[in-house]
Formats: C-alpha cells, sequence, structure tokens
C-alpha cells in the first residue's frame, strides 16, 4: 500500500476526490529554494477544467502549505500542501456497478470494499492537482538551473499538429496556454472533436508530447535507473496514461540505422548532435540534446452511453449510463501534470548526480 514516488527526492500523495482535502509530500527538496506562489496558483489554473470541453466540477485550489517553508523559502524539511474539496456530488455515486474503464473492481480487490469510491476516491484524476502545485515548486528550482519543461497537445482524435522544431522558443510560447499547442490555429478543429463526442455522450483521446532543454550531458542511469525508466514509471503515475514513447519511438521500426543514428558534431566547442531521433537520450544518459517524448492519453472513461457491466457485490451482469460531472477529453488538462511529474522526477535524477544543494549552488 505505496504512494510515494522517488529516491533522492520523494513525493507522497494522500486524499481522495470527495474527502475534505487532497496534498502531497515534498521530501528531499534544499533547503533556500524559492516558492513562488504565483508560479502555484497558474499550473493549478492550467490544470482546471473551463468552457464546454471541461467537467463543471470546478474547485478553487486555494492551496495552503502547512510545512517545509519559512519566509517563502524551502527549509529542507518535508513540504505538505494541501488543497480542499469544495464541490463535490457524492450522491451521483454508488459502489455496487463497476464503471468500464475505471478502477472501481480493482480498488474493491486491492482494498477489500473499504476504499473511498466516490468520484473515483483516491483514483480520481482530482488528486492531479497536488502533484501540480508540488511540480510547481520544482520546476522553479529546476528553471534557476536553465531546466525548462513544456507539453503541447499533439493529437486529438484525427487533427494532429506539427512536432517540437525549434525547442527552446516552442516550450516558451506554452507557458500560460491552457489548451496548449504550438500551431494555435489547430484550436478550433481539435475543440469540434472534442464537442462532437461530448454531444454523443462519449468521449476522446489524444497524444501530447514534451520536450524538455537545458539538462547536462551524463545524467541517468545504465539499465533499471535509465531516463527513460524512471520517467516512464512517473508519467504511467498520470491518470489515463496508456503509453509513453520517446525521440522517433515506435516509428523506429521503419528507419534504418543510417537514418536513425543522430550524428555528432562540435559546433562552437559544444557537443551536438544533427539530428534528435533519440529524443537526447543515448544508453539510457542524457546526451544534452533536448529531451523528447510523447505520451497518449485514453479517452475518459466516464461516458453518458449506457454500458454492459456488472455488480460486483450482487455479483451479477448489468447496465450503466454513467452520470456526474466528467470531461469529455483530459488530454489538454493533463499536460501541466506530466510537466510536474517530469519536473520532480528530473529533479529526483539531478540530486542523486550533483547532490541536492546543486539547485542552490551551495555545493559549486
Amino acid at each position: 500500500m505505496k504512494n510515494t514516488f522517488g529516491n533522492h527526492l520523494s513525493i507522497t500523495l494522500f486524499g481522495e476526490s470527495h474527502g475534505p482535502a487532497i496534498g502531497a509530500v515534498l521530501d528531499g527538496l534544499a533547503p533556500g529554494l524559492a516558492v513562488n506562489n504565483q508560479t502555484i496558483t497558474q499550473w493549478l489554473t492550467l490544470r482546471r477544467p473551463a468552457g464546454s470541453i471541461g467537467t463543471p466540477r470546478v474547485e478553487a485550489d486555494e492551496y495552503q502549505i502547512l510545512s517545509g517553508m519559512f519566509e517563502g523559502k524551502t527549509t529542507g524539511t518535508p513540504l505538505c500542501i494541501t488543497i480542499p474539496n469544495t464541490n463535490t456530488k457524492s450522491g451521483d455515486y454508488k459502489r455496487n456497478a463497476a464503471r468500464p474503464g475505471h478502477a472501481d473492481y480493482t480498488a474493491f480487490c486491492k482494498y477489500h470494499g473499504f476504499e473511498d469510491y466516490r468520484g473515483g476516491g483516491h483514483f480520481s484524476g482530482r488528486i492531479t492537482a497536488a502533484l501540480v502545485a508540488a511540480g510547481a515548486i520544482v520546476s522553479e528550482a529546476l528553471a534557476q538551473k536553465g531546466i525548462r519543461i513544456g507539453t503541447h497537445i499533439l493529437q486529438c482524435g484525427s487533427v494532429i499538429e506539427r512536432h517540437f522544431e525549434n525547442t527552446e522558443k516552442d516550450i516558451a510560447s506554452l507557458t500560460n496556454e491552457s489548451f496548449p499547442l504550438l500551431q494555435p490555429e489547430y484550436k478550433d478543429k481539435m475543440i469540434a472533436e472534442i464537442e462532437s463526442a461530448k454531444a454523443e455522450k462519449d468521449s476522446i483521446g489524444g497524444i501530447v508530447e514534451t520536450a524538455v532543454t537545458g539538462l547536462p550531458a551524463g545524467i541517468g542511469e545504465p539499465w533499471f535507473d535509465s531516463v527513460e525508466s524512471l520517467l516512464s514509471h512517473a508519467i504511467f503515475s498520470v491518470p489515463a496514461v496508456k503509453g509513453i514513447e520517446f525521440g522517433e519511438g515506435f516509428g523506429f521500426a521503419n528507419l534504418k540505422g543510417s537514418t536513425a543514428n543522430d550524428l555528432f558534431t562540435y559546433q562552437e566547442n559544444a557537443v551536438i548532435t544533427k539530428t534528435n531521433h533519440n529524443g537526447g537520450i543515448n544508453g539510457g544518459i542524457t546526451n544534452g540534446m533536448p529531451l523528447l517524448f510523447r505520451s497518449v492519453m485514453k479517452p475518459t472513461p466516464s461516458i453518458g452511453k449506457e454500458q454492459n457491466t456488472i455488480d460486483f457485490i450482487q455479483q451479477e451482469n448489468t447496465t450503466l449510463a454513467i452520470k456526474g460531472r466528467h470531461d469529455p477529453a483530459i488530454f489538454h488538462r493533463a499536460c501541466i501534470v506530466i510537466n510536474a511529474m517530469t519536473a520532480i522526477t528530473l529533479y529526483d535524477i539531478l540530486a542523486g548526480r550533483f547532490g541536492t544543494d546543486w539547485f542552490t549552488g551551495e555545493n559549486e
């Protein structure tokens, strides 16, 4: 029964969707890091639903930092952040029917019926608000070392936009976007796809693409703690993620070695590669080029169409048309969640390589 991730920096999540509050504990932050409340608020806003393509459940996310911060700086002790739940409708949920695509049945099997099933309980996407708040704090520490993270919507249904090109400039363009696109002209087409699914009492999936710049070469371990391994572990923690690929990913199956290989060269006394098919990683270790990966998000499982399922209390077959307040698509809101998990993971890796004080320059 473990809800903690990380080694040199660990994050523990707590709370349930319809409980009094959710939250996170970050243990391993360097002392003296600036905690920027504006960044935390902005990141939570980017995760919050909005408009016709979001759930009507909108929380204020008025977070509170209970420990680990004093006079605007981290103390180095565990930092605990809580976010109250103030807009719940628990009457929409019943224990017995397993919602297809959800964790209702598996949670019942794991926790023997003692789980809080309201709104998905501890499995709800609501818990990602705590991840985002924690990630916002960590991202500021990374930014001070010149490391920046951005995620955009690459695909929504049949609509596909371009990949990262001028990576630093592209990341900067995504900073304050709640529907993050590199080509904003695709927004109306994507929203039309989402609204079409919603009109049919259905939902739709998508692919998001993440880039990281400023990482030094030499980060990561061969074999079991490769950068790909640790990031995959982290990203699969984000609800609805069902796949991840780095660089060309599955596209490598269509390439030959002469094309797939990224050729090294010196540019102004710096080592770069002429292409970046491998997504900035060789042998599980960063090579100094931008880190690139894509995550596929499944369609939101909460849909209004009637579906066959089971009543696992009465042990019989039944049907279910899900009621309540739900998103017809989740990938646009998940972009900032993936940024947060990426930040937390990279901080953990970097702290293992250089030590915690590297983030405040104490050991330089």
